[in-house]
């Protein structure tokens, strides 16, 4: 059967769009490629350093890599912090500070305008950690923002920061996307820190997680940098840290001592 005139038509037109179609792929794919280099170019360096810390999720803390930032426990500013119990929070905040003298962590201690209603820093802080260098800024919000904090922290040569401090949202929050915009591993101990409520709480820990930083706690951490009950000393420096933190876990000890002596 012979093909009509508009048969003869059809099947040259389905070509040529075919044919078309794949030129303009082939162009924009050429032109477009420039384009995204381009706009990869023009991204903010900070943007680059967010994507390459995601990894922190899966890091973990080494007693030897890590430096702890305590950064504005002071006496008048924990008046503000309601999303934890008075007792409970300055048990947290004590606790994590015995973890890094337990582990002997590089400690760097901070305050903000101590003259005023801020306060001076607990004085158990002061007390357990004498030689620390200790950085009282005049003004800064940000301790990130203040050079002698941030070179006594790059002075330690170590690239993990763990840090708490009041409040969660502006002293801790700030400092913690300054240092991850640097490239340093974060681990905010969120238990040691606090803030007006929990809502606050929960909004600064949430941005400080999407930037990258690792959330944790205090216990945690101790048992992170322990990683093994053997290793050191063995288990009864740990233990004994525990115990006098945690009322649970002090029952749990003195019931396995009650046992080990029948």
């Amino acid at each position: 059967m012979s093909k009509t005139g508009t048969d003869l038509a059809y099947t040259w037109k389905l070509p040529a769009v075919l044919s078309f179609a794949g030129v303009a792929i082939a162009v924009f794919l050429l032109v477009g490629q420039p384009e995204i280099d381009i706009a990869k170019a023009q991204t903010p360096a900070a943007e680059h350093s967010r994507v390459a810390v995601g990894s922190n999720y899966r890091a973990k803390l080494s007693a030897d890599k890590a430096v702890m930032l305590l950064v504005d426990h002071q006496t008048g500013l924990l008046s503000l912090v309601q999303d934890y119990g008075p007792d409970e929070f300055k048990n947290n905040v004590i606790a994590l500070a015995a973890t890094g003298k337990l582990f002997k962590l590089p400690t760097i201690l901070t305050t903000s305008a101590e003259t005023g209603p801020n306060g001076p820093l607990m004085p158990e802080l002061k007390q357990m950690f004498p030689d620390a260098p200790y950085i009282a800024r005049p003004g800064q919000i940000n301790a990130w923002d203040n050079e002698e904090f941030v070179k006594a922290v790059k002075a330690t040569g170590r690239k993990q920061i763990i840090i708490a401090g009041v409040v969660t949202d502006v002293c801790v929050a700030f400092p913690v996307l300054s240092a991850l915009d640097e490239g340093f591993e974060v681990f905010v101990v969120a238990d040691a820190s606090g803030t007006f409520n929990a809502a606050v709480r929960d909004a600064a820990i949430t941005r400080m997680a999407h930037a990258g930083a690792v959330i944790t706690n205090w216990f945690a951490v101790a048992c992170e940098l322990k990683r093994d009950w053997r290793s050191g000393d063995g288990p009864a420096p740990l233990a004994e840290l525990l115990g006098n933190h945690i009322p649970a876990y002090k029952n749990l000890i003195v019931s396995h001592q009650a046992q080990t002596r029948k």
